[in-house]
C-alpha cells in the first residue's frame, strides 16, 4: 500500500479509535518511566479524559453518512457509532469506579496497568463494533479478552482474584477456538473474509452439502460467542469472575464486555447467516437460514433466563448474584435475538443503555460498600437506609430497574423486547411467557437486597462504624446512572428518537 492510498482514506472515521490509542500508550509508557511515588490516581482522570473526548469526536461523527476505509475492513456505519457511544458512556463509567477503587491488600504498583488495560479493552470493544471483515472483528474480540483476564487477575496477592483469572483464560481459550474454528468454515465456503463480499457469495450457496457446512459454522460461532456472552450452559466461568475480579472490572465485563458480545453476535448473524438460505437446491422457496435457528437460539434464551434467575436466588455472595443476574439479562436479550422482529434494533440498543446505567450504578454502590465493611454478603447491605439513606435510595433504584418495575428504565428495555417477541411473524408466545416468569422470579432476590437495606437491622459493629465516605468519582457516577435509570424510565422517547433520528434504524447495515 503506496502513501497516495494511505493518505486517501477517510481516517477522521477512526478519531474516536485514535484518541483512546493514544491516550493508552501515553499513560503505558509514562508508567514505565514515571517514578514509583508518583501517585498513579491522575492515570485514570486522564483515561477519563480520553474517553470522554473520544466521546465527543464520536458525536461529531453522527451526522455523516456511512464510511467505509481499509478495504471495507472498517465501517463507520449507523449500527458502529450507536453501540460505541454506549461502549464510551459504560467504560467512562466504569473509569470513575476504578479511581476509587482501594482493595485492602493494595494494588498501587499495578494501579497504572489498571486504568490504561482498561483503555485497551474498550478499544478491542469499539473495533468490534465497526468490524467489517472476520480478521479485524477477531483482533478486536482479543483485545477485549486479553486485556479482561489481565484485569480479572489484576489483584496478584489477593487468591480469588487468581482463581478467577485462571479460569477465565481457559474457559476464553476454549470460546476463542470455537469461534475461529466457525469463522474458518465460513471463510472456506465464501473465499473471502470480509462481511459485505459475504452477502453476495452466501446467497449462491443452495447445495445442501454447503449449507450442512454452514450449519457447523453457525453452531460454531454461536457456542464460541455464548461462552463470552455467559449464556447459559456456556456461564459457569462467569460467577467464578465476577466474585473474584475486583469490582470496577465486574462492571466492566457486565457492561462493556456484554454489549461487545452482542455487537459481534449481530454483525455475524445477520451479516453472515441473514444471507443465507437452507433447503436443497430443487425447492423453489427457500427458507432463509437465520429464520431456521430461531428454535436453537430460543432454547438458549430460554435456558439463559431460567438457570440465571433460578440459581441466583441461592446466592449469599452480592457479586455471584449479580453473575447470574447478569446471565438472566442476557437471556433477555436473546429474546429479541430469537424474535428478529422489526423492533430488534431499537429493543437491544435501549435494552443494553439501560442495562447500563442501572448495573454501574448497583456496582458503585456494592463497590462502596464492600470497600467499607470488608464483606460481600448480602448482609452486609443490613440497616443501610439508617446508615446512608441517599445511598440505600439509589440502589433501591437500580434494584427496581433490573427486576423491571414501572417508571423505570429496566422496565421500557423490557418492554420493547417483549413486544418484539409477541410482533414477529410468527409470534414466540412461549418465549414471551417464560420471560414474564423468570422476571417474577427475579423479585425474589431482587427484593431480597431491598428488605435487607430497608428492613433488617444493621450488625452492632457495623451500626457504630461510622459514616461510608463518598469518594468524588463513584458519587458521579451514581448520580449519572440514577438520573439516566429514573429519566429513561420516565421518558424513554428522549433515547428512543435519538436513535431514530440519528440512526434510521441501522438501514445502512449491510451497505
Amino acid at each position: 500500500m503506496d502513501v497516495d492510498t494511505l493518505l486517501s482514506f477517510e481516517w477522521g472515521a477512526m478519531a474516536p479509535e485514535f484518541i483512546i490509542l493514544g491516550v493508552a500508550t501515553i499513560l503505558s509508557i509514562v508508567d514505565l518511566f514515571a517514578p514509583k511515588h508518583l501517585d498513579r490516581k491522575i492515570f485514570g482522570w486522564i483515561g477519563f479524559a480520553g474517553i470522554l473526548l473520544a466521546l465527543a469526536s464520536l458525536i461529531n461523527l453522527v451526522g455523516l453518512e456511512p464510511i467505509s476505509i481499509l478495504y471495507d475492513t472498517f465501517r463507520l456505519d449507523g449500527f458502529a457509532k450507536a453501540f460505541k457511544i454506549l461502549l464510551l458512556i459504560g467504560a467512562a463509567l466504569v473509569m470513575l469506579l476504578a479511581l476509587s477503587y482501594k482493595p485492602k491488600e493494595g494494588m498501587e504498583e499495578y494501579k497504572g496497568e489498571f486504568y490504561y488495560l482498561l483503555l485497551a479493552g474498550l478499544l478491542g470493544a469499539m473495533m468490534m463494533a465497526s468490524s467489517g471483515d472476520l480478521i479485524t472483528l477477531f483482533v478486536g474480540l482479543e483485545l477485549l479478552s486479553l486485556s479482561s483476564y489481565i484485569l480479572a487477575g489484576i489483584r496478584k496477592k489477593h487468591l480469588p482474584s487468581n482463581e478467577s483469572a485462571m479460569k477465565y483464560v481457559v474457559n476464553g481459550g476454549i470460546a476463542t477456538a470455537f469461534t475461529l474454528f466457525g469463522m474458518s468454515y465460513v471463510y472456506g465456503l465464501t473465499g473471502t473474509t470480509n462481511l459485505i463480499e459475504m452477502t453476495n457469495v452466501l446467497p449462491t450457496l443452495a447445495n445442501a452439502q454447503y449449507i450442512y457446512i454452514l450449519g457447523i459454522a453457525f453452531f460454531m460461532i454461536f457456542v464460541g460467542l455464548s461462552f463470552k456472552l455467559a449464556t447459559a450452559p456456556f456461564h459457569m466461568w462467569a460467577p467464578d469472575v465476577y466474585q473474584g475480579a475486583p469490582t470496577p472490572v465486574t462492571a466492566f465485563l457486565s457492561v462493556v464486555s456484554k454489549t461487545a458480545g452482542f455487537v459481534i453476535l449481530i454483525r455475524i448473524l445477520l451479516t453472515v447467516f441473514g444471507n443465507a438460505f437452507a433447503g436443497n437446491s430443487g425447492v423453489a422457496k427457500m427458507t432463509n437460514f437465520l429464520v431456521g435457528m430461531q428454535d436453537y437460539i430460543a432454547v438458549l434464551a430460554a435456558a439463559t433466563m431460567i438457570i440465571g434467575n433460578v440459581v441466583a436466588l441461592r446466592q449469599r455472595n452480592i457479586k455471584r448474584m449479580f453473575a447470574y443476574s447478569s446471565i438472566a439479562h442476557a437471556g433477555y436479550l436473546l429474546v429479541a435475538v430469537t424474535a428478529m422482529s422489526s423492533f430488534m434494533y431499537d429493543a437491544l440498543w435501549f435494552y443494553l443503555g439501560a442495562y447500563l446505567f442501572m448495573n454501574v450504578g448497583a456496582f458503585a454502590v456494592i463497590q462502596l460498600l464492600t470497600q467499607h465493611t470488608d464483606n460481600e454478603d448480602i448482609g452486609a447491605f443490613a440497616g443501610l437506609y439508617k446508615r446512608a439513606p441517599w445511598l440505600a435510595l439509589a440502589m433501591g433504584v437500580f434494584i427496581l430497574s433490573l427486576a423491571g418495575i414501572p417508571g423505570t428504565a429496566g422496565f421500557i428495555g423490557k418492554l420493547n423486547i417483549f413486544i418484539g417477541a409477541l410482533a414477529s411473524d410468527p409470534a414466540h408466545y412461549v418465549l414471551a411467557s417464560i420471560m414474564i416468569a423468570t422476571t417474577v422470579i427475579s423479585y425474589f432476590y431482587y427484593f431480597g437486597i431491598l428488605t435487607q437495606m430497608f428492613f433488617r437491622p444493621a450488625a452492632a459493629e457495623e451500626a457504630d462504624g461510622g459514616k461510608i465516605r463518598m469518594p468524588i468519582g463513584l458519587g458521579v457516577a451514581l448520580v449519572i446512572c440514577v438520573v439516566a435509570t429514573i429519566v429513561f424510565g420516565l421518558f424513554p422517547n428522549i433515547a428512543l428518537d435519538f436513535f431514530h433520528t440519528n440512526f434510521e434504524g441501522f438501514s445502512d447495515f449491510l451497505q
